[in-house]
């Protein structure tokens, strides 16, 4: 920024700035990468370009929740590493067939939309299991077997496929399933799912930059501008993460879901089609998620 004579780019970017300041906050504190705070304020009220959004996803945090990664490593703080390495190898596989095969067919609006909708469902999911005093306490996936192989890679494969359409999904895709099928803790799935969005991020940062060759130059500048932010507010957040009782995180995840859909929905203002097709979504992802429940792993130490 010195050597180029760049910092007045920073006065162009103000309202990326402080959308980051909340984005890198969330992004390491809970299994929302900042893009599901960015990506919707930018392409919904900013306007800017989806395809360029996804990029800065990819870019920012690639420096963000690489900076939350390394605070979790360096604390040692506990995560579920058989759920990082196999969700990360299908994320990987995910995030490269999704960019070139799925991301030319989405409809923005239309993907934001499900998006939102079936991250409050599970936040229902999880409240209701609140409610009826069923809390998770398990620290890892109790007995790993051959077939949780196969069931991380294809979480992995799918939360890829998401990623590569919002530059974030893995993490909360493979979230919600590790918490409600296994009993995995919370803050424990938070904090692999955080590692497993640090490792897709920079692939996807390196597709789209050095192969691909899509990042725009106002991209770039996006990125220099909202380093400095997510650099301390990212690894912050994990801090606090680490400190709150599951109790709290819980109920910051259920605000963190229901502001994201709300807002969602203030912005793209969804008429009668895009209003049931978020309902069906809703009750869907519920029954959904409810029926993995039933029939969640149950193993014991």
């Amino acid at each position: 920024m010195t050597s180029n004579e760049l910092f007045h780019i920073m006065e162009q970017h103000i309202a990326t700035m402080i959308t980051m300041i909340f984005g890198s906050f969330i992004a390491g504190s809970s299994p929302e990468g900042s893009a599901s705070v960015a990506y919707p304020i930018f392409t919904l009220y900013l306007g800017i370009e989806p395809d360029s959004a996804r990029n800065f996803a990819f870019a920012i945090q690639s420096i963000g929740m690489t900076s939350a990664t390394i605070f979790i490593l360096n604390k040692k703080l506990s995560y579920e590493k058989n759920y990082v390495k196999y969700v990360t190898l299908g994320g990987i596989l995910g995030l490269i067939i999704g960019t070139y095969y799925i991301v030319p067919f989405i409809q923005p609006k239309l993907a934001k939309l499900s998006f939102v909708s079936i991250w409050l469902s599970f936040g229902m999911i999880l409240y209701y299991l609140k409610f009826k005093g069923i809390t998770n306490v398990k620290d890892k996936i109790v007995v790993f077997r051959i077939q949780d192989i196969a069931i991380l890679l294809f979480l992995g494969v799918i939360g890829g496929f998401i990623s590569s359409v919002f530059g974030t999904g893995i993490n909360i895709f493979s979230f919600c399933f590790i918490v409600i099928y296994y009993g995995l803790d919370e803050k424990i799935a938070a904090k692999s799912s955080i590692i497993i969005m640090t490792i897709e991020t920079i692939i996807g940062f390196f597709l789209h930059a050095v192969i691909i060759k899509d990042f725009s130059t106002s991209t770039y500048h996006m990125w220099l501008s909202c380093i400095p932010i997510v650099i301390f507010f990212a690894p912050l957040g994990t801090f606090i993460l680490s400190k709150i009782s599951n109790k709290i995180f819980s109920n910051f995840l259920y605000i963190i879901f229901l502001i994201q859909y709300l807002g969602a929905i203030y912005v793209i203002r969804p008429g009668l089609y895009l209003s049931l097709l978020s309902v069906l979504v809703i009750s869907t992802s519920c029954i959904l998620f409810y029926y993995i429940y039933q029939n969640r792993r149950i193993d014991k130490y």
